[in-house]
């Protein structure tokens, strides 16, 4: 039996369930419905930087993953931005963010 969760959308005020799939969950909206995969954003996750910029935000590589994920230096705990080189493996969390998956919580592995 597939348990069926119900979950209120505050930003359309919509009511939605969600259902558990073999590779994640699928979300019915009315008559859409969505398959979104399933990301732990608690769990730590390691990863190695990819690319770094000089305006204070970079990007890392994770094992299994075909998009870089993002990550912005405010995020950065016990390390300053400045002594990452592209390479360094880092441990972090994902979050969602305002335009995608983040890192945050990062620290060096």
């Amino acid at each position: 039996m597939t348990d069926v969760y119900t979950i209120w959308y505050h930003r359309n005020n919509q009511i939605i369930s969600v259902r558990e799939s073999k590779s994640g969950f699928i979300v019915q909206c009315f008559a859409f419905e969505y398959f979104i995969k399933v990301i732990s954003l608690t769990e730590m996750q390691k990863g190695t930087i990819a690319r770094l910029t000089d305006r204070g935000f970079g990007f890392i590589t994770r094992a299994g993953e075909e998009k870089d994920l993002f990550f912005h230096s405010n995020e950065l705990k016990d390390v300053q931005f400045n002594e990452l080189s592209e390479g360094d493996e880092l441990t972090f969390e994902v979050a969602e963010g305002p335009k995608g998956l983040n890192a945050v919580n990062i620290t060096r592995a």
